[in-house]
């Protein structure tokens, strides 16, 4: 009988991965806007144009890892298959900071939205407190319940984006002024050289959602089309957005002696643009206005928290079926495909987060540091992660390359790295809060990892393959694989393992199940138990595929050996691949496989994979199909 396993499904196209990339990367205007403005002034909108290019620059990178590679972790994966799992770590460690704080940013500002909806305000400590609520609630809910992305991206990119074009429409037909956008600016004066360099970095926050989207490539059907489209497309619509909508911002509130935008209303800066334009219109249009602004922006911001929480478990399962985190968190529960050990961890350190910073006298500009120190560092090492892979895996298979290439040098991802990497030396010389906790956050992980290896008895930089990771299998290309059915939990292992190649390279499946007729018997003997086993194991083979989008084929053969049955299938059905099971008691004979498996890897007209179980794991499948 074949199952479901609690892996990662391939279920997003590129309709579904286009509203993920707009939604991720377009809800950190609403917390990131008034931050920025406080140091940019009338600069914001040449920094956030900026900002944006650098981050476009970096995409392609991305775009070309994720296609290349199609797990899951982003920089944290690349940088372990290109370089080894010690600095793998550190990439991942360093995203998950990123991951909280903006989980911990975007709690801290929802309640400011939903307040500003109703036209009143939300004061300290009550929005901390709010907020340490929203991530209580979304992990809940999270630990009992999957989330389905594909089902609810287009929707609330839907709303972010109608929210953003309303209030660039309206602010430049009702509130543009050239004017108010230089008053009181003077480059070196107001902002300070020092103010600009301290803004660069922080304008970083604007950009969350690329490490989220590249997570997704485990998820994704055709990752390597799909994708990059799917990112740069979202990544060009945001940047011509942000600007237009800093633009709208300091046309609102001129930057004159500083700007209200950073300081009334840096907790929920589209609200305020919106209470502007609501002096402009009558009140039945304005009052509407500013109430579906608050309530949008509150949907995008409790969004993001929840996708966060998300793309914090994908990267700790990836860190933890890499014996980079402890074991606990690279197991999925079958229900919510999520280690629960991961939601707990990312619910309690953005709470910490949230309430350790709350008596700081700017806890947000705190946070926002913080942030560019874990961005600029995985950008960099992403970065670097694909140019070192164009030289040590040359033949890799790579449906996107970075552009603009000489020899096997990618010009672009060369010139991100030296300016994600300038940029993190700005902020560790600008920013307390990069230059300070930091450093202490790697320190703790650093610690862990050390600790997590040590007991596993694996080395620092020691590279660990996952218990479903087949080396040897990444760049292979099968179009019809062969798994012959077997029963017990062994046989759904390998019906499973088949269903997953099978999807990841658009291969179809044939799952042929042996019935074994003994010597004293004729080949056609009525063995009706056999019969219906095999006609019941077949359907949910079947089952298994439909629900994957995979084509399973069943067949039902009479033979007196299931290895000469195997391999005259595999030769009449064309298949390139073969998927065996070897169960541990083999091994504690004087042969490693069974008279079956040694059999069909003697005789087999194509390649062929067997997963040999660990001792103790499935023993009750040792006596199955002894061939």
């Amino acid at each position: 009988m074949a199952r479901k396993l609690p892996r990662l499904q391939r279920v997003l196209d590129a309709p579904a991965l286009f509203s993920i990339a707009y939604g991720e990367i377009a809800s950190s205007i609403y917390f990131a806007l008034g931050i920025i403005t406080l140091h940019a002034l009338g600069f914001t909108p040449l920094v956030l144009l900026s900002t944006g290019l650098l981050f476009l620059i970096v995409s392609l990178s991305y775009a070309e890892g994720t296609a290349a590679i199609r797990e899951t972790g982003g920089a944290a994966t690349f940088v372990r298959i290109a370089f080894n799992d010690f600095w793998g770590f550190v990439t991942g460690w360093v995203l998950f900071l990123d991951y909280l704080i903006v989980i911990a940013l975007s709690a801290l500002f929802l309640p400011h939205y939903v307040a500003g909806a109703f036209f009143t305000k939300v004061h300290r400590p009550w929005d901390v407190v709010a907020g340490c609520g929203v991530i209580a609630g979304v992990a809940v809910i999270r630990l009992v319940h999957r989330t389905r992305l594909h089902r609810w991206a287009l929707i609330v990119a839907l709303v972010d984006l109608a929210t953003q074009l309303l209030i660039v429409a309206l602010g430049l037909a009702l509130l543009f002024s050239p004017h108010a956008l230089t008053v009181g600016t003077s480059l070196g004066k107001s902002p300070t050289w020092h103010s600009i360099a301290f803004a660069i970095p922080l304008a970083m926050l604007a950009y969350t959602g690329l490490e989220t989207v590249a997570n997704l490539a485990e998820e994704t059907r055709r990752p390597g089309r799909d994708l990059p489209r799917s990112l740069f497309g979202a990544i060009g619509l945001v940047v011509v957005l942000y600007v237009a909508i800093a633009v709208v911002g300091l046309s609102a509130f001129p930057p004159k002696h500083g700007t209200l935008l950073a300081s009334n209303w840096i907790r929920a800066p589209l609200v305020g643009v919106v209470t502007q334009i609501r002096g402009q219109v009558p009140n039945v249009i304005g009052a509407p206005l500013q109430v579906f602004v608050g309530l949008s922006g509150a949907l995008i911001l409790l969004t993001a928290a929840t996708t966060s929480i998300s793309g914090f478990g994908r990267l700790a399962y990836s860190l933890g079926e890499h014996a980079q985190l402890p074991r606990r968190f690279g197991m999925l529960r079958p229900r919510t495909l999520v280690a629960p050990e991961s939601i707990v961890a990312a619910a309690l350190i953005s709470i910490a987060l949230l309430v350790g910073t709350a008596a700081l006298a700017h806890p947000v500009l705190f946070l926002a540091s913080l942030f560019s120190f874990g961005v600029l560092l995985a950008f960099t090492a992403a970065q670097l992660a694909v140019i070192k892979l164009r030289f040590s895996e040359p033949s890799r298979r790579r449906p996107y390359r970075v552009p603009f290439t000489v020899g096997r040098v990618p010009i672009p991802s060369v010139v991100g790295a030296v300016l994600t990497f300038t940029v993190w030396l700005v902020a560790i010389d600008t920013h307390e809060g990069a230059r300070l906790a930091g450093p202490a956050w790697l320190g703790i992980g650093l610690i862990l990892y050390i600790v997590v290896r040590k007991s596993r008895g694996e080395g620092l930089l020691e590279r660990v393959v996952s218990a479903d990771e087949h080396r040897g299998l990444a760049e292979a290309e099968f179009s019809r694989i062969l798994v012959p059915m077997k029963l017990g939990d062994i046989g759904e292992e390998m019906i499973a393992t088949a269903v997953k190649l099978a999807q990841e390279r658009g291969a179809s499946v044939e799952a042929l199940h042996v019935i074994r007729v003994p010597m004293e018997l004729p080949i056609d003997a009525e063995l009706l138990d056999e019969e219906e086993r095999a006609e019941a194991s077949l359907a949910e083979a079947k089952l298994l595929g439909a629900d994957h989008g995979v084509n399973v084929d069943g067949k039902t053969v009479r033979a007196r050996s299931i290895g000469q049955a195997i391999v005259q299938e595999a030769q009449e059905s064309g298949a390139d691949l073969i998927v065996l099971g070897s169960a541990p008691r083999w091994r504690r004979q004087s042969r490693f496989f069974s008279p079956t498996v040694d059999y069909v890897l003697k005789k087999a007209p194509s390649e062929v994979l067997i997963v040999a179980f660990p001792q103790g794991v499935l023993e009750q499948d040792g006596d199955q199909h002894r061939g």
